[in-house]
């Protein structure tokens, strides 16, 4: 009686609608991915990088058939010859009865079996090498870094490029080896080559050959393992000293066992390769028992048993010179080997004098945060409601009449979360609301009698922003002089996240481009077209499907906004079109607008990364590149370790065409040469490229000034020992103005000149304290010389000092009487508080903390303005309305000129009220300037457009009265 089939039976209706179904849901498949595909090729040729996108698709496609076939060609060639080696006879037995049945199901389609299985491993193989193409791409393009690792002299470059792409080749060895020598013994035990039962031996000779191969090629590879965990010792950690790179015991005790090991396991795959001749189970059988001891033994019971008797009681001497290499390691693998360290007593007292010499700093003290203006920027500039300014509004400095002059600025973004009612329809949201307007700048360290900023760029309407001041008209007039702003629509920034489809073939423009008569008038508008080079074609009817599909949205092939010229406009995050056009980059999470010969640009820092630099700590970017702020108008970056980092490009995106450019700002970085390298080595723009008019506004990125001043903490300390001791490491504080956030002090760009600078700077600092106390220990700053090369300070405090540190002076001001009586009634049902950043600047030989104090109404004027400004020196806090009256609370009133010199702005200002003197016509003219301010303050928190004229009409006529009576 013929044995049942153990395979069940399908119907053929059954077949077809499976086959069907399967057919159906590929096809959807490969439709969706052909969609994606081209409409990303469309979107690369847009912005001229197709480069980047064929490179990367051609690796890809390379590395998946290349890993993907040779694993499916070794899985089945393995299943073939065990199907070859099958036993002619087998000894019969319960357990070959059994098996008999699945024999006969099996072998005629053994071949269609081996096809799908060897086929599915090829898949899963090839989908997962070919998530590696950098490794590969880095492995193919290696650039030496002329530098030499210390223990075995390697090149860093062997290390960054070629080790990564080694180890995972070994591991995908291993993988295929495991997965054959488990299917070639499936198929021997099938067929009777592998016997549970029965008389005779166990396993065939044939099985005993084939299987000798396979396991000496996993011993070989085990060998070649070894080899390369030599150089992955530098890449370690130790648990003794708690530094990365090989320790004492690494080098002393695992290395030799790792070479031990090598030779062990290369004698015993040979014996397994003589064992195909010899087709015995005892010799392999010893061969893997000795591998196995040895494993155990030589490589982790000895270097366990010398750690633990030899190392650790003598741990400060045996690692000292390890730790030394760590050292050298990480400052040069976070640039941080030019760091320039600055002794800085800081005096406890100074003089107005002294104060006021520093004239190329504290004229610059900034009172405007940009953190915490955005909503007064909204208030003041919005004009609409779906115009809006990030979260975070950036610091830039421009040249203004001869004077460099650090500035608050933020672009008009339109904002499509903010659009209502009739505007959030399809048309109107994809086709009208297209684009914002503006690029908004006041001075950094000024604000108008009702502490807002005193706007000076980016007005929809008259571009004296309605001021009847002859002072502020001049600041406007001045600036637009020296920033002209030729093209201020936005199409790109960091708000806009949905497409935009722009362009028309004849008839009335159709965009939303401002309000008329600069927004006094709610029911007219100004539109337009866009004009720029950016977006993609969808004129024609398959460019038409094709975004269909892409974005789901049936009113492409519907709508008659469409026409032959237009324009899809997406991905229009500056941030995003750059980690787009350069995969390989990890972008500052904090892009920043300029204006660059009349056009808005955006700025963003991109930097080249790594994990393999020997013997250099590593870090986690997320943790060390996050603060108080991140995730409040900037990006956070990725949670991923990294233990090298260049500010490798300075790229640019064009706010009104969205065009991307990548500039080399450090071309001797073999990383960044590397990937201009894979490619095609024009990727990159060289840096004397760069116009001088976007250099001249290169900041210091914030992101890797955070990295290396965590770095800095321990890596200051330059003696193994006391290294290794933790006595002299710092901390960056926590922010002082968020208690409860529990998130590092952001660090401060401020325009100044500080102690060893030979000219006042644009630059990043931050104050660091003592582990585990909060006194002041040293000042980190960071900025560009005059050649562009960056350039970092440390001023360091001596250790007998005791200075106060942020989270001490932040309380000692709240609790001054003047400054916590004033907090009580600000704090209350009809208003905040809102604490300002607390800047820490080294002048006069001390130290000046600065914090602007800003005042949200409940009601009315729901936005901060500034109300009065903190000073902290020494032992001594100043308390304000303004900077200069803080300082002469804190050190005295200046004696260089008297106050009636200095009348203040007309819409306000930093300076102070001016003395009444001796002149009635003088007292009455003043008398009326401060009426006249407290009536535009009161008009302002009120809303009151009508009143704010009145009020600055009489202001205009005070000022003109004190000028005319002086």
């Amino acid at each position: 009686m013929a044995m049942r089939s153990p395979m069940p039976a399908v119907s053929r209706r059954s077949r077809r609608l499976l086959i069907t179904v399967v057919t159906v849901l590929l096809l959807v498949i490969l439709l969706s991915s052909a969609v994606n595909l081209y409409a990303d090729w469309l979107w690369f040729q847009e912005v001229s990088f197709t480069q980047v996108m064929s490179t990367t698709l051609r690796t890809r496609v390379l590395l998946f058939v290349l890993f993907g076939g040779v694993s499916a060609a070794v899985i089945a060639a393995n299943l073939v010859i065990a199907f070859a080696l099958r036993p002619s006879y087998r000894p019969m037995s319960l357990e070959q009865q059994n098996l008999e049945r699945y024999r006969l199901a099996i072998t005629p389609r053994f071949r269609l079996l081996t096809i799908v299985v060897s086929g599915f491993v090829g898949l899963i193989t090839g989908l997962a090498a070919q998530g590696q193409w950098r490794t590969w791409l880095l492995f193919m393009n290696s650039t030496p870094f002329g530098k030499v690792d210390p223990q075995f002299g390697r090149d860093i470059s062997f290390y960054i490029f070629e080790y990564p792409f080694w180890r995972y080749l070994i591991s995908v060895a291993f993988t295929i080896i495991v997965l054959s020598v488990l299917a070639a013994t499936f198929v021997h035990y099938l067929y009777g080559g592998v016997r549970m039962q029965g008389s005779g031996g166990r396993l065939g000779t044939a099985v005993i050959g084939h299987l000798s191969v396979l396991l000496g090629l996993f011993v070989a590879l085990k060998a070649l393992a070894y080899y390369f965990d030599r150089f992955g010792l530098l890449l370690g950690s130790s648990d003794v000293s708690k530094v990365n790179g090989a320790s004492a015991v690494d080098v002393e005790w695992l290395l030799p066992a790792k070479n031990i090991l090598l030779w062990i396991a290369a004698l015993c795959a040979l014996v397994f390769f003589v064992n195909v001749g010899l087709k015995r189970v005892l010799l392999p059988g010893m061969a893997l028992v000795l591998l196995l001891v040895s494993a155990v033994v030589v490589g982790g019971a000895v270097p366990a048993f010398a750690e633990q008797f030899t190392i650790k009681p003598n741990a400060d001497v045996k690692e000292a010179k390890y730790i030394d290499r760590n050292i050298k390691a990480t400052r040069a693998a976070y640039g941080l080997t030019d760091i320039q360290r600055v002794p800085y007593e800081a005096t406890q007292s100074a003089t107005r004098q002294e104060i006021e010499q520093e004239n190329e700093t504290v004229p610059n003290i900034r009172l405007l945060d940009p953190s915490v203006l955005s909503e007064t920027y909204t208030q003041l500039q919005q004009v609409r409601n779906f115009y809006a300014f990030n979260q975070q509004l950036d610091v830039d400095r421009y040249t203004v009449d001869g004077k460099m002059q650090d500035y608050v600025v933020g672009v008009r973004e339109l904002n499509i979360d903010e659009l209502q009612g009739n505007q959030t329809n399809w048309l109107n949201r994809h086709t009208v609301y297209t684009h914002g307007n503006g690029f908004v700048a006041a001075p950094a360290n000024q604000v108008d009698a009702a502490g807002n900023p005193i706007f000076v760029s980016g007005f929809l309407g008259d571009q004296t922003n309605g001021s009847t001041s002859s002072e502020v008209r001049a600041m406007i007039a001045k600036f637009g002089s020296a920033v002209p702003v030729k093209q201020p629509r936005i199409y790109y920034g960091e708000l806009i996240g949905d497409y935009s489809i722009v362009g028309k073939n004849g008839g009335n423009d159709r965009e939303f481009d401002r309000p008329a008569n600069g927004g006094n008038d709610q029911d007219q508008q100004v539109s337009t077209t866009y004009t720029g080079k950016g977006g993609v074609s969808v004129g024609s009817l398959s460019r038409q499907l094709l975004y269909s599909i892409y974005f789901k949205e049936k009113n492409f092939l519907l709508s008659n906004a469409l026409n032959k010229n237009s324009k899809i406009l997406y991905v229009r995050d500056p941030r995003q079109r750059v980690e787009r056009v350069a995969p390989f980059l990890t972008a500052d999470g904090d892009p920043y607008p300029a204006v660059v010969n009349g056009r808005v640009v955006w700025i963003i820092d991109g930097f080249t990364t790594s994990t393999y630099y020997p013997y250099a700590q590593r870090q986690t970017l997320g943790d060390v590149a996050a603060d108080s702020l991140t995730g409040r108008g900037t990006v956070a970056q990725p949670k991923d370790d990294i233990n090298y980092i260049r500010n490798s490009v300075k790229a640019t995106v064009d706010a009104y065409d969205g065009t991307v450019k990548l500039y080399a700002f450090d071309e001797a970085d073999p990383v960044l040469k590397t990937w201009n390298k894979a490619f095609g080595g024009h990727l990159i723009l060289p840096k004397k490229d760069i116009p001088e008019e976007l250099a001249a506004h290169f900041r210091y990125p914030e992101d890797l000034f955070k990295v290396q001043r965590t770095v800095l903490t321990k890596y200051h300390v330059s003696n193994p020992l006391e290294f290794f001791r933790n006595n002299d490491f710092w901390r960056v504080p926590d922010d002082p103005t968020k208690p409860n956030s529990g998130r590092p002090q952001p660090p401060y760009f401020v325009l100044s000149k500080f102690p060893q600078e030979s000219s006042q700077r644009f630059q990043l600092i931050t104050a660091v304290t003592t582990n585990q106390r909060d006194n002041l220990t040293a000042l980190i700053t960071a900025s560009y010389d005059e050649s562009g090369a960056p350039k970092q300070l440390v001023y360091e405090l001596p250790d007998s000092a005791s200075v106060l540190g942020p989270n001490q002076v932040q309380p000692k001001m709240q609790n001054d009487d003047a400054v916590r009586r004033d907090i009580s009634l600000f704090n209350s049902s009809e208003s905040q508080v809102v604490y300002g950043n607390l800047l820490t600047l080294p002048v006069a030989h001390g130290l000046l903390y600065v914090e602007p104090l800003y005042l949200k109404s409940a009601s009315g004027t729901q936005y901060p303005q500034l109300e009065k400004v903190l000073l902290s020196f020494g032992d001594k806090v100043g308390y304000a309305n303004n900077l200069n009256d803080a300082l002469n609370d804190l050190f005295g009133s200046s004696g260089s000129s008297p106050p009636a010199d200095n009348p203040p702005p007309a819409d306000g200002g930093t300076g102070t009220p001016p003395s009444t003197g001796s002149s009635p016509q003088l007292a009455a003219a003043v008398q009326a300037i401060q009426s006249a301010l407290q009536d535009l303050k009161t008009a302002q928190q009120q809303g009151d457009f009508a009143a704010i004229g009145k009020a600055q009409q009489d202001l205009d006529t005070a000022v003109k009265q004190f000028e005319s009576a002086r």
